[in-house]
């Protein structure tokens, strides 16, 4: 029996977004540089139900973290006592049908040194919340977590260039 090439694309792709958590993208990053990262939500919280809301904790580190504008929703931010300091989360309030995604976009000075930024996500939904918070144990790569925290990897600021000799 042949099974149409169209009907595998759209098993596999069913399979994808079966699987989709809330993601950073780009996941990589230089550090010490202006990123824009998105906030990937790929699906509710369960089947059929709807986000309303999805708070996003800033690291230490990130010296400033600015929201993108979304048509629909609000956000907020929430900051230590010092005003001028970079918020420590921002929550964005709206709604997200389960059949939609959508891209949560931040702006943020990104710091000079480190290997990874992990970025702690809490879904609230209708009918309850996803906590996209666990960190991978060093000691087992492999493990799959059921609701890993979004991660950019930082990659080294190039080097200044050589100066040429004549």
């Amino acid at each position: 029996m042949k099974v149409p090439l169209l009907a595998l694309v759209t098993a596999a792709a069913l399979c994808t977004s079966a699987a989709a958590h809330v993601v950073a993208v780009p996941d990589t990053a230089k550090a010490g540089s202006y990123a824009v990262v998105a906030f990937r939500v790929g699906h509710a919280c369960a089947a059929g139900d709807v986000t309303t809301r999805l708070r996003i904790e800033i690291p230490a580190g990130v010296a400033s973290a600015r929201p993108q504008p979304k048509t629909g929703w609000t956000y907020a931010l929430e900051r230590p006592a010092d005003p001028k300091a970079p918020p420590t989360a921002i929550t964005f309030t709206g709604r997200l049908p389960d059949e939609a995604f959508d891209d949560f976009a931040v702006l943020m000075k990104l710091p000079a040194t480190g290997d990874r930024l992990v970025f702690p996500v809490v879904q609230t939904c209708e009918k309850g919340e996803s906590r996209w918070t666990e960190l991978a144990d060093p000691a087992k790569p492999d493990e799959k977590l059921a609701r890993p925290a979004p991660t950019v990897i930082l990659t080294p600021a190039d080097a200044a260039p050589a100066a040429h000799h004549h």
